[in-house]
C-alpha cells in the first residue's frame, strides 16, 4: 500500500498548557528541517496532533528521519479519507488490514472519534468495523488483550485517519524548545551520550572540543567531528567548537605538581567553556561525567573544577553505569566512532597517581603559577568553530565571533 499520511502522536508535549502552541511550533520547524530532502511534505497541525502529507515522497525515507526528531511519541503510516461514508471506512480499514506483513492471526479495532459530529459512537465503531473485517476475511480472529494487530480508527473534523502499525519516536521534547548548552565532547564513549540525552531535554547544544596537536593527532580532532555528525542526525546540524590546548597543557605539565595536573586541566576547560558559552548565548553546560567513574569525576573532583565557573553543569549520565551508558552509544550509532584508537587530550597526560579528593584552594595555589587569564584569553581568540552538517560530506568553516 502507498501511504500519503503520516499521524504524528505527542507524548509528554501534549501535556503542556499555555505554551504548548510553542513547542508544537518547535517540532514542526524540527520536523521540516530533518525532511529538506523531501521539500514535497507538507506538515499540518490540529489540535493534539500532527500529520504529514507526504505527496509522493519515499515513505521509508521519511520514516527513518522521523525516528530521530526529539517530541515525537510515536507515528503511523496512515490513510486517509476526506469522506465519513461508514461503509468506505469500513473498506480501507479492511484493506489496512490486509496489508500488514506478515499476515495477522488476531485483531482488534481501536476507535476514537474526536469529531462529535459522526453519527456512530466510538463503541459502536469498534463493533461495525470489527464485524465488517471478520465477515471478509477467512483466518482472523478478535483478540481484545494481545492482538497482532491494532487497527486504530481516529474520526476528526478534518477526516478519518486509519492505521494499523505504530512506530515509536524518540520521545522527549523538541530540540530547541529548552535553550542551549554548551557540550564538551571528547573523543570517548560517555560526552556523545550526554550530548545526545541533552537534546532529548529540548537543548540545543553546541560542541566544545579540545585539540592539543602535536599531541593529539588530526584523526583524534575528526573522530571528534564525525561524533558531532552523528549526533547532528537528532538536531538537523550543530556548531562545532574546537580549542587549541596545547600551550595551556604545556604550562600545567612543566609548572604543577603531576598529581594536580588532571584537575588543573579541567578547571581551564571549564573557564575557557563558559567564556563560549557567553558569547554564543549558552545557558549551561554538559557533560560525560560519571560519577566515581575515574579520578576527576569524583564528589570532590567536581566541587573543585566548578568552583572556577559560575554557570550551571549539566550532567546527564552522572549516575549511570559504563554498561548503561555503552548501550546507549551503541543504541544511538556512536560507539563505533567512539571506541576508535585516538586519544583525546585528557588522557595523553594522564598521571600516575592522580589526586581523587582535591580541594578548590590547593588548586588555586597551585594555579598562582600560571598567568591563568592569558592562557584562557589566547585559547578562546584561536578557536576554530565550524558547522556540522547531518549530510555534508565536509563541516562549514564559520566565523562566529
Amino acid at each position: 500500500m502507498q501511504y500519503e499520511h503520516i499521524l504524528i502522536r505527542y507524548g509528554e508535549l501534549a501535556l503542556k498548557k499555555r505554551n504548548r502552541g510553542e513547542f508544537e511550533s518547535q517540532l514542526v520547524r524540527n520536523i521540516k528541517k530533518s525532511l529538506k530532502a523531501h521539500p514535497k511534505v507538507q506538515v499540518e497541525r490540529v489540535y493534539g496532533r500532527m500529520y504529514l502529507v507526504l505527496n509522493g515522497e519515499p515513505y521509508e525515507q521519511v520514516e527513518a528521519k522521523l525516528k530521530k526528531v526529539f517530541g515525537i511519541h510515536s507515528f503511523s503510516p496512515t490513510r486517509f479519507l476526506q469522506t465519513f461514508d461508514l461503509e468506505a471506512i469500513q473498506h480501507a480499514a479492511l484493506e489496512a488490514v490486509l496489508d500488514v506483513e506478515p499476515a495477522p492471526r488476531t485483531f482488534k479495532a481501536i476507535v476514537k472519534r474526536p469529531n462529535k459530529q459522526f453519527p456512530h459512537r466510538s463503541q459502536e465503531m469498534n463493533h461495525l468495523i470489527g464485524g465488517y473485517i471478520l465477515r471478509n476475511t477467512d483466518d482472523l480472529k478478535v483478540d481484545v488483550h494481545k492482538p497482532d494487530v491494532e487497527v486504530r480508527v481516529e474520526i476528526r473534523v478534518e477526516g478519518v485517519f486509519i492505521s494499523c502499525r505504530t512506530v515509536r519516536g524518540m520521545g522527549g521534547l523538541p530540540t530547541g524548545s529548552s535553550g542551549k548548552a554548551m557540550l564538551m565532547l571528547s573523543g570517548g564513549i560517555d560526552s556523545p551520550v550526554a550530548g545526545w540525552m541533552t537534546m532529548k531535554r529540548g537543548v540545543r547544544i553546541e560542541g566544545v572540543h579540545f585539540h592539543s596537536y602535536p599531541f593529539t593527532s588530526e584523526r583524534a580532532k575528526q573522530k571528534v567531528i564525525d561524533l558531532a555528525r552523528i549526533l547532528t542526525q537528532y538536531s538537523g546540524g550543530m556548531k562545532l567548537h574546537i580549542v587549541p590546548f596545547t600551550e595551556i597543557q604545556t604550562q600545567i605539565r612543566q609548572h604543577c605538581p603531576e598529581h594536580y595536573t588532571i584537575t588543573i586541566m579541567r578547571r581551564f576547560m571549564m573557564r575557557i567553556t563558559e567564556r563560549l558559552a557567553q558569547k554564543h548565548g549558552a545557558l549551561a553546560i554538559a557533560t560525560g561525567e560519571s560519577l566515581g567513574q575515574v579520578a576527576s569525576q569524583t564528589m570532590e573532583s567536581m566541587y573543585t573544577i566548578n568552583h572556577v565557573i559560575n554557570t550551571p553543569v549539566l550532567r546527564p549520565v552522572v549516575a549511570m553505569d559504563k554498561e548503561e551508558i555503552m548501550t546507549i552509544s551503541r543504541q544511538i550509532e556512536t560507539y563505533e566512532t567512539s571506541i576508535l584508537p585516538y586519544e583525546d587530550c585528557c588522557t595523553v597526560f594522564v598521571p600516575k597517581s592522580p589526586v581523587t579528593r582535591p580541594k578548590p584552594e590547593v588548586a588555586e595555589k597551585f594555579e598562582q603559577v600560571l598567568d591563568v587569564e592569558r592562557l584562557v584569553d589566547e585559547a578562546v581568540a584561536a578557536v576554530e568553530s565550524i558547522w556540522i552538517d547531518p549530510v555534508a560530506e565536509e563541516p562549514e568553516h564559520q566565523d562566529f565571533f
